[in-house]
């Protein structure tokens, strides 16, 4: 069972969301909360697999919420994916550098949505690879200049290429099938990358890779 967590600041937007999840055999919502406060407070009481975050909120906004959630040793398991009315909401791209996991667009179909949410539970892939590439390869192009990480030494040459592949936004079959590497193998290499660089998922490796010009915007086309 994935239990989610949803935070928005609207009651008639939470409760669609709810009907949605709650209709599904292996998804349960657990807490709703109307700003980022009331949301740490519900997700350090429940624990769930993900929190549906939504940005902007009285009190304490989503980004803010994000930054403590991902910081929080106790959280590392619970995955946030943040709820944006544009795809290319500046927001979006700030919440991924403090830990979220991915973002939904707020009027995508349902089956979309609950398919991103098992995605980002199971741990996988990025949400939406290819809307997601684009939004952090637009914003990370503007966000400062590329910046080489130490951090990134440590990596093997086929550790180095897998991590490009990843932040190309190629889920573990793709990159598997482009190195003709077992999906095992590939899992491995990919959990021993964020290992290795200390980064909480998928999504900050994304984030790392292009900072540091391992792969500059639109370079897998």
């Amino acid at each position: 069972m994935i239990r989610v967590v949803l935070v928005d600041d609207q009651v008639l937007v939470r409760a669609g969301f709810r009907s949605i999840l709650d209709s599904e055999d292996d998804i349960s919502v657990v807490a709703e909360a109307s700003n980022g406060s009331e949301g740490l407070h519900e997700v350090r009481e429940s624990l769930p697999d993900v929190v549906l975050m939504d940005v902007q909120m009285p009190e304490m906004d989503g980004l803010e919420a994000t930054r403590r959630l991902c910081s929080d040793p106790r959280l590392a398991k619970t995955k946030v994916i943040i709820l944006t009315t544009f795809d290319l909401d500046d927001y979006v791209y700030a919440a991924l550098r403090a830990g979220a996991s991915g973002f939904l667009v707020k009027d995508t179909e349902p089956a979309e949505m609950l398919h991103g949410i098992r995605v980002v539970a199971r741990g996988d892939a990025l949400l939406a690879p290819s809307v997601t590439r684009r939004l952090i390869s637009e914003f990370a192009s503007r966000s400062k200049q590329p910046d080489p990480s130490p951090r990134l030494s440590v990596l093997t040459p086929r550790e180095r290429e897998v991590m490009a592949l990843v932040a190309g936004g190629l889920s573990n079959d793709a990159i598997s099938q482009r190195l003709f590497l077992s999906p095992a193998t590939t899992k491995t290499h990919v959990s021993r990358i964020m290992s290795k660089v200390d980064v909480r998922d998928r999504a900050q490796l994304v984030v790392l890779a292009y900072e540091s010009a391992m792969v500059t915007p639109g370079w897998l086309g």
